[in-house]
């Protein structure tokens, strides 16, 4: 099958606050065919009218664009407009991206029909729990180890997650429910699971700062990838664009990321991931 037919791309982490980033996705984010899809795996941007922007422009390029949230596009920032909070954010964010004709978490997954498929494509919002810490430490003691290290996600202070007392219970409440989902997917179909968070833990062991790590995802799903049949898993948040094998699972992690770290690394397979496709591993 030709590049005509149609791929299943991937991206994540555009963070279109910065005008780099911007540039790049008003250039470079672009098909290669008219039946092109894209999964956005969150971190679009921090303001509800950035978020806009950018999926906007993405969805008027491609034939069908699939969005889950990362942890900036829910922090409530004192600038931005919308001053929503926690689930209430998230509900905005959804409703505005199907005025936008863009899926969600929310919405029922489509099934992707090109090279590759047929797969369910399931966009999830699965949070985190702190589960991702240090052995033998409390959430608490590893969220005072971290503040003591000066290694402090700045969710802590503008993601907030009302009306639930803390992430946890948002966490598990996601969980609960994205699981109830999955379970009503069509067991003949194999899935590709957009998270913006890696659904299991081994990933964050090579984060520079391991204390980060608290913050990237939940133990609650370390066996989706077997369980709902991957074909394969895309994440970012990491912004250490790669791809890893888990039970035989391909992950891949299509994180743009910030300028800064692009003038470090670069952006050796370009800016969007073919994630059905076969390719050499690697970063």
């Amino acid at each position: 099958m030709t590049a005509a037919a149609g791929r299943l791309l991937a991206v994540s982490d555009l963070h279109v606050v910065h005008a780099e980033n911007r540039r790049l996705v008003e250039e470079q984010i672009v098909p290669g065919s008219p039946r092109d899809w894209l999964l956005v795996a969150g971190d679009v941007s921090e303001t509800v009218s950035e978020i806009e922007w950018a999926l906007g422009l993405l969805r008027d390029r491609f034939e069908r664009v699939v969005w889950t949230p990362g942890n900036h596009d829910l922090w409530t920032p004192k600038d931005d407009e919308v001053s929503l909070r926690g689930e209430a954010r998230y509900r905005y964010l959804v409703e505005m991206c199907r005025s936008l004709g863009v899926l969600t978490p929310e919405d029922p997954y489509a099934v992707w029909e090109g090279e590759g498929g047929p797969v369910a494509v399931a966009p999830l919002f699965t949070h985190y729990d702190y589960s991702f810490r240090a052995p033998g430490l409390t959430k608490e003691q590893s969220l005072a180890a971290a503040h003591e290290s000066g290694v402090v996600c700045t969710d802590e202070f503008l993601l907030h997650n009302d009306p639930y007392p803390d992430a946890d219970s948002w966490c598990r409440a996601r969980v609960a429910a994205t699981a109830a989902r999955l379970d009503a997917v069509d067991p003949s179909l194999p899935t590709v699971l957009v998270n913006h968070y890696p659904t299991v833990r081994e990933p964050t062991d090579v984060l520079h700062y391991p204390q980060f790590a608290q913050w990237c995802g939940t133990t609650l799903t370390a066996d989706w990838h077997v369980r709902y049949r991957a074909a394969a898993v895309v994440y970012g948040h990491l912004h250490i664009p790669r791809t890893t094998y888990y039970d035989g699972v391909r992950f891949d992690e299509v994180s743009i990321g910030y300028p800064r770290e692009r003038r470090q690394r670069g952006l050796p397979r370009g800016v969007l991931r073919d994630v059905l496709r076969p390719h050499e591993d690697g970063a």
